[in-house]
């Protein structure tokens, strides 16, 4: 009887291991062995929009908003590109900020918004202005309070459009500060970036990040916007992509100027209440986006379980169950690590492990927001 249930117990966690393996050697080794380089010298294609939508944003505006103007991405001394920001019914002096700066960057230009969209929560309705407003067909998105990692961020993104591309997803990273929860932050959002860029280089892009975010405005029109979905506070960015993305019409561009870095969260409350909020608009997705996210998080929070139960069982089923663990720890370590660095946050791979466990709580903590429906019509 106790050889048959170890006999289940290693099949189970060989099982588990191996569906883990599958998706670090075919899927994540895309983010961790990406290679294209980029042109500094880039002459621009065509121009662009940058469409950067605003709520009581005042000071993360005079702190960022410089770094979009002043992108080198010109076409005899001229900026080939506009830089649109839509301020919703700020209730700070945002305002006159953007008024007192429109005289020194003749490619910028603000729309004030006065009045709420009752029916249409988030940021939705703003950036639909924003879009419908902008003079250049490819528009890229990002916000407030995010800055771009060079000055060539514009330029970068821009070389994503090859091949026909409609949709090119950058990294949204976040500055690294001291603390525990900073190290949270940041590997939580490298740990989805690493899903969702690299099933975007498998064929399956599933999302997208408003923080660092390019498409065509066709293609938004040709999808009624946010019609589908307008009633959600969130998903201005990963549900439109969702709806809007193929296997074809998605580029991903990897770059450490390409990347925009944003503020972290300075408490556990206002971080949690960010990702519930996130997280609630999972279920949303389609099916088969659903089943491989599920199938990898579900085998992701049953491997420590099932490698500590397999532990009981005396030799040859122990020897066998830490031979898969060393095969698994080894593989999962070098992608790891090879796409931490291409995000720049190799300074958590030390840590990764750790962070690995903590994903178990994780799933625990913030499952309940896929399953239920989220409260807030905050952005």
């Amino acid at each position: 009887m106790l050889d048959h249930l170890g006999e289940i117990a290693l099949y189970f966690f060989a099982a588990i291991a191996g569906i883990q393996i599958i998706y670090f050697l075919f899927i994540f080794s895309r983010v961790a062995f990406y290679r294209r380089k980029f042109d500094l010298d880039h002459t621009p294609d065509g121009p662009f929009s940058v469409i950067i939508c605003a709520k009581d944003e005042e000071l993360n505006l005079q702190k960022n908003l410089p770094g979009v103007l002043q992108q080198r991405y010109h076409d005899h001394m001229k900026p080939e590109y506009e830089v649109i920001v839509v301020n919703d019914n700020s209730e700070d002096d945002t305002k006159y900020y953007l008024r007192s700066i429109e005289p020194g960057y003749p490619h910028y230009r603000h729309i004030e918004i006065k009045q709420a969209a009752k029916f249409i929560p988030g940021k939705k309705y703003p950036l639909s202005i924003g879009l419908k407003g902008a003079q250049y067909e490819t528009v890229l998105l990002t916000d407030a309070d995010c800055k771009p990692g060079s000055t060539y961020w514009l330029s970068f993104m821009s070389q994503g459009f090859t091949d026909q591309k409609e949709i090119v997803l950058g990294y949204g990273a976040y500055h690294k500060k001291p603390g525990f929860l900073n190290k949270i932050i940041r590997y939580e959002t490298f740990f989805s970036a690493l899903q969702h860029l690299s099933f975007a280089m498998s064929g399956m892009p599933y999302m997208g990040v408003g923080r660092n975010l390019a498409y065509k405005r066709e293609l938004f029109f040709k999808h009624k916007g946010f019609t589908s979905h307008q009633h959600i506070a969130s998903g201005d960015d990963d549900l439109f992509i969702n709806v809007a993305a193929t296997r074809k019409n998605v580029g991903v561009v990897i770059d450490k100027q390409a990347f925009t870095y944003s503020e972290p969260k300075l408490s556990w409350n206002s971080w949690f209440r960010q990702k519930t909020r996130h997280m609630s608009t999972g279920k949303h997705y389609r099916f088969g986006h659903k089943f491989v996210l599920g199938l990898f998080s579900l085998t992701h929070f049953l491997f420590y379980p099932a490698f500590i139960f397999a532990l009981f069982f005396p030799p040859p089923i122990l020897w066998y169950v830490l031979g898969i663990f060393g095969l698994k720890v080894l593989v999962q370590s070098v992608i790891t690590y090879s796409a931490m660095r291409r995000l720049d946050e190799s300074d958590l791979f030390k840590f990764s492990w750790l962070m690995d466990i903590f994903m178990v709580l994780y799933y625990i903590i913030f499952t309940p927001a896929l399953l239920f429906k989220s409260k807030t019509n905050r952005w």
